[in-house]
């Protein structure tokens, strides 16, 4: 996930700003048959109880400068390591500040298996849709037979924080 501080213009609206820190932060739920969150892995738990899932760690402020093309925060997902009982995978992202993803000038998303290959990119800090929002779910990554399936959601939300926003995806896609 790559994202960037925002300028943010000086107490009288004139031309001189200054660099505002953007915390943005990426999870992920796993949830049971019955949808109940089983384990979550974000900035405060950064590997999951079974080992499968590891994150990087908290970012706290974003690109300095412009987009470096580094990822910020980054989740790495071993699917054949997730027990049994782990039916559905919800990864989602929340502001942390608080801040509206309309007023971050570049926040992009992108989620890809380990070879590279990119199965979803969403452009939080210009798409219309995140206006007003601090919060999204990314996607849902579901047990099918014997296999996984990946589902892009991209879906801003009303919650405010991460425990409510894994509660909307669990009522909606779990």
């Amino acid at each position: 996930m790559g994202r960037h501080q925002k300028d943010k213009k000086s107490f009288f609206g004139g031309e001189k700003t200054r660099n505002v820190d953007v915390d943005l932060d990426a999870s992920v739920g796993l949830f049971d048959e019955s949808g109940e969150v089983v384990d979550i892995v974000y900035f405060g738990q950064l590997k999951s109880r079974c080992g499968a899932i590891h994150h990087s760690g908290d970012d706290l402020t974003g690109d300095i400068g412009g987009d470096d093309g580094r990822d910020n925060e980054v989740i790495s997902i071993d699917l054949n390591r997730i027990p049994a009982n782990i039916t559905r995978l919800g990864l989602v992202l929340n502001s942390f500040r608080k801040q509206d993803f309309a007023d971050i000038p570049y926040a992009n998303i992108r989620i890809h298996d380990g070879s590279g290959s990119v199965f979803g990119t969403f452009d939080v800090a210009n798409d219309a849709s995140f206006s007003g929002k601090i919060s999204m779910i990314m996607a849902s990554v579901y047990r099918h037979g014997e296999s996984w399936k990946f589902r892009s959601i991209g879906e801003a939300v009303d919650d405010r924080d991460l425990k409510s926003t894994l509660v909307t995806f669990s009522r909606k896609f779990a």
